[in-house]
């Protein structure tokens, strides 16, 4: 029988591999490799999920990357805007393109039917590939030559067949403005990875979240069927409390279950609470909590941990010269955990809103 791992102990390991138990003396670039993706619909949470995992992370750390090329913003996992490295996104698309096709399919795909969806993404990437265009720009020009068809639709089989990369100033903490698009091939002046590995990119998610099931890389990839690749991997078997089965690689640490975890702020959309399915996700937020945190409307709220699960929701809250961090607790916590949250509370507040002149942290 595979040896059962208790919530606890899968909770210390899954935090040990995302690096919330100790912040890494790691450059930025070695984190978001290491992290595989990390959700970046809005601009500013992965620069947060940096702050909060890293030693002496700065804001100019992740811009310059992506002003470098070394790191791209696109849609990859669940057909959501993900932070990659440049060498990930040329290898992860390939291998999820079938699944964007599929969710294509469905939905707002079914008003493309009968358009040849190979023209559509030829002529889509020639268009972003002259110069970045907004989707709303994208739209205007696809619908010269499909005028029976909606902008928002055209844009969308494009954004589903070609590998569109947000380029910068989109994603520079500070910058708004509209996304605008090109094709990562063009982006990066190289092409996608022509043989994209499977295995590779199972390996590469459990040394970033696992152990985890099967039904755990599915939710976190949006592709279905990985069960036969997974375990015909030879990685090592363990067992969930409830008897579920669990992979992970022969070779990964999995830390003692009492090891301590500070408390930590995750960022809006943070990819410990999107990478895992119901049944596993209680390895950092309790049932109970879910629909106070996953929000009707596609907002999965900043969290805040306590002894490495998630025990309340924060916002920074802003007005005339001052930040204040709202922090909702869930559940009393002990003094001193209260205590640690204020300080690492006054540390975001400096990193989120240096210019604020005064700054508060607020419970309720």
């Amino acid at each position: 029988m595979p040896e059962a791992l208790s919530r606890r102990a899968l909770n210390r390991a899954t935090l040990d591999r995302q690096l919330l138990l100790t912040r890494a003396r790691l450059p930025a670039l070695d984190a978001i490799r290491h992290l595989y993706g990390m959700q970046a619909q809005a601009p500013n949470p992965p620069y947060i999920g940096l702050w909060t995992r890293l030693a002496d992370f700065g804001h100019e750390d992740l811009a310059r990357l992506l002003r470098e090329r070394s790191v791209v913003r696109l849609a990859l996992m669940r057909s959501t805007i993900h932070l990659v490295t440049a060498e990930d996104c040329l290898a992860l698309r390939p291998l999820l393109q079938p699944m964007l096709l599929q969710s294509l399919r469905g939905g707002p795909g079914r008003n493309l039917a009968g358009l040849d969806l190979d023209e559509l993404a030829a002529a889509g990437r020639a268009l972003v590939d002259e110069r970045p265009l907004t989707f709303r720009e994208l739209g205007e020009r696809l619908r010269e030559r499909w005028p029976e068809h909606a902008s928002a639709d055209l844009v969308n089989g494009v954004r589903n067949t070609v590998a569109l990369v947000q380029v910068p100033p989109r994603g520079i903490w500070g910058v708004g403005g509209q996304s605008s698009h090109t094709s990562a091939e063009a982006w990066l002046a190289r092409p996608l990875d022509e043989r994209p590995s499977l295995e590779e990119m199972i390996r590469r998610y459990l040394a970033a979240y696992g152990p985890a099931t099967v039904m755990d890389i599915q939710q976190w990839s949006g592709m279905t069927r990985l069960g036969e690749v997974a375990r015909g991997m030879g990685l090592r078997v363990f067992a969930t409390e409830d008897g579920a089965e669990l992979l992970d690689l022969p070779e990964a640490s999995r830390p003692d279950p009492d090891t301590p975890a500070p408390v930590r702020y995750l960022s809006e959309f943070d990819n410990m609470l999107l990478s895992f399915a119901e049944r596993t996700r209680t390895r950092i937020m309790a049932d109970e909590y879910r629909g106070r945190v996953f929000t009707v409307n596609g907002i999965i709220k900043a969290t805040v941990l306590v002894d490495g699960f998630v025990r309340g929701m924060w916002k920074v809250a802003r007005k005339k010269g001052e930040a204040v961090l709202e922090v909702e607790l869930f559940q009393p916590v002990p003094a001193g955990e209260r205590a640690a949250l204020e300080q690492e509370g006054m540390r975001l507040l400096e990193f989120v809103d240096s210019s604020a002149g005064v700054r508060e942290v607020r419970f309720s």
